[in-house]
């Protein structure tokens, strides 16, 4: 896998062989995921929280493209250890909290500039994922959410959604913390 751009791009890190619950984002899709980010968010400004962080490829890209205030929650043991290897080897500096997803909704107290999301896409309770984030106020005024999921699943009518970019069987559901219509 690779960054795609910014003071780390085209640096590549190499995930364990054996990741059951990951499924990492193409770098097509995260290209154009960024796109839509750099033209939209001063990402140098943005306090990030990344959601089933995987491999932790996403917050590399913020990272590399200037985010310096980032949460990763990752609950299995192994990608946790891997996320904390590969950002100390990169020189990046990322607080991961290893942990269930939807305990640390519950118990988490902060507010983020941008949040993303890549669940497993079998995860029975996708849907609760941009619920719970807006009734828990995770999102600043202004803030964004991205949440990954495939064709199947379906944001248009959530108060807070704005858009959604489709690469193949990779969709972007954007959320915009602004009163419903503005």
């Amino acid at each position: 896998m690779r960054i795609i751009s910014g003071i780390y791009g085209g640096r590549t890190f190499q995930p364990p062989a054996k990741m059951p619950h990951t499924r990492p984002t193409t770098d097509l899709a995260k290209g154009g995921l960024f796109n839509i980010i750099e033209n939209n968010l001063a990402i140098s400004t943005l306090k990030t929280l990344d959601l089933f962080g995987g491999t932790g490829s996403i917050s590399y890209e913020l990272a590399s493209r200037g985010a310096t205030n980032q949460t990763i929650v990752e609950k299995d043991p192994a990608m946790s250890a891997f996320i904390r290897q590969t950002a100390a080897k990169l020189g990046m500096h990322l607080q991961v909290v290893q942990m269930d997803v939807f305990a640390f909704i519950r118990q988490c107290g902060e507010q983020y500039d941008f949040i993303f999301a890549g669940p497993p896409y079998a995860l029975a309770a996708i849907d609760e994922l941009p619920r719970q984030v807006f009734e828990r106020q995770l999102l600043k005024p202004g803030g964004w959410m991205v949440l990954e999921h495939t064709p199947r699943n379906q944001y248009s009518g959530f108060p807070y959604f704005r858009v959604q970019r489709n690469y193949g069987t990779t969709v972007f559901s954007i959320f915009v913390n602004k009163e419903p219509g503005s």
